[in-house]
């Protein structure tokens, strides 16, 4: 190749680079604000994390270390480089009260080789060699798995909004993917006229303070319904309180203060109990405003310094 044709080249390559430079700038202060926080759903999350991505693939184009390093030493140093930064960005964020996610060390590692894997193919002035071509497989691969990952996020969060007016749907095997705390999925002891088809979710209730479980991943618009209805078994042969705690996004990004949600005392008798509320008290149950019933973020079921361990049975959740 001549000498005029390799300026040619990397005159055409001058813009690119000044682009991505450009991108890492603007995306660089968004590691410290803005962005989803511990409130946010999962598929905010997901998306959001894909920018590991496309940040640290930007900051390598615009780097180009390929024009000091060839080989295992471009490889080598720019992976240990690349991972030295996002172990500092995951304490920085831990400092600043943001939720880190040390997973996220591996996509910024999967931005970088992406591009430390094509650039061969796409330069001019580098032969094309299956070495290069099973680099460039290997990094599509891990972009594939990253994608996949954000894809089974999106699926569930689609599933879970077409199961209305179902809030969760008992034919789940893994209810740790929507519920957080001691759930199980569980065949129920079938009272009659069992509406969840003998499933039921399994809630192990301990002696401490607080014992339950939180459905976190859940459908937040609950406008057009006017009711919720919530029923529980309980295998045991005396009755025993449970509360049920509702809350907004709202509540949880600014006060979280106890008058600030919809607080509600559920007496359970042996075996099934049904539980039905107008949804016009959940939206009027903070004290100095309105439920936003368009961005419902948590609905918890929880027992407080229980005197002995039980069991309770979740059978329906749902709106009319």
């Amino acid at each position: 190749m001549s000498t005029r044709t390799a300026l040619i080249n990397a005159c055409r390559r001058q813009p690119l680079q000044w682009l991505a430079a450009a991108g890492v700038i603007i995306i660089a202060p968004l590691f410290f604000i803005g962005g989803p926080d511990w409130s946010s759903t999962p598929l905010d999350r997901a998306l959001w994390d894909l920018g590991h991505l496309i940040f640290f693939a930007l900051a390598t184009y615009a780097a180009q270390p390929w024009r000091r390093l060839q080989g295992w030493q471009l490889w080598a140093v720019s992976t240990l480089v690349v991972l030295a930064i996002g172990i500092g960005i995951e304490l920085l964020q831990s400092g600043l009260d943001r939720q880190e996610d040390w997973r996220d060390v591996l996509r910024n590692q999967v931005g970088t080789w992406l591009v430390l894997a094509w650039r061969p193919i796409f330069s001019s002035t580098s032969a094309t060699s299956r070495q290069h071509w099973a680099l460039a497989g290997a990094s599509l691969l891990l972009i594939a798995i990253e994608l996949g990952t954000v894809g089974v996020v999106a699926a569930r969060h689609i599933e879970m909004n077409r199961q209305m007016p179902q809030l969760y749907s008992f034919e789940h095997n893994q209810p740790n993917q929507f519920w957080r705390g001691p759930v199980s999925p569980s065949p129920l002891h079938r009272p009659e006229n069992h509406p969840a088809g003998g499933q039921s979710l399994e809630i192990s209730l301990n002696t401490r303070v607080y014992s339950g479980a939180s459905l976190d991943n859940l459908p937040a618009d609950w406008r057009g319904y006017s009711r919720l209805n919530l029923a529980l078994f309980n295998p045991h042969d005396d009755r025993f309180t449970m509360t049920l705690r509702i809350n907004d996004v709202a509540h949880e990004r600014h006060s979280n203060a106890y008058n600030d949600r919809f607080n509600t005392q559920l007496v359970l008798e042996p075996g099934p109990n049904r539980f039905t509320f107008d949804l016009e008290r959940v939206r009027n149950a903070p004290r100095t405003r309105s439920m936003d019933m368009d961005n419902i973020r948590r609905l918890s079921i929880f027992v407080i310094r229980l005197p002995q361990p039980r069991t309770v049975y979740l059978t329906e959740l749902r709106l009319d």
